[in-house]
């Protein structure tokens, strides 16, 4: 389970897959049988997006535990 808090620090989400579209970071969730889309942060350019997925890669390859949260950077 991957919690996630918005860039924008007014929602946390549970997710279910995040992407980069461009210079944004997507969070993708299910709520029964509807599946979701929010934005979780914009950056500068699609190299930080990418910078800030990967920190997201290793936070949830570097954690055992059943929840797992993570803070979107503001920059």
């Amino acid at each position: 389970m991957l919690w996630i808090m918005a860039q924008d620090k007014e929602r946390i989400s549970q997710v279910i897959e995040v992407s980069i579209s461009g210079k944004k970071i997507m969070g993708v969730g299910s709520a029964g049988l509807n599946e979701w889309g929010n934005l979780l942060g914009k950056y500068d350019s699609k190299e930080r997006a990418m910078e800030v997925l990967e920190d997201i890669h290793r936070t949830i390859a570097n954690n055992s535990q059943f929840a797992i949260t993570y803070t979107m950077p503001t920059d």
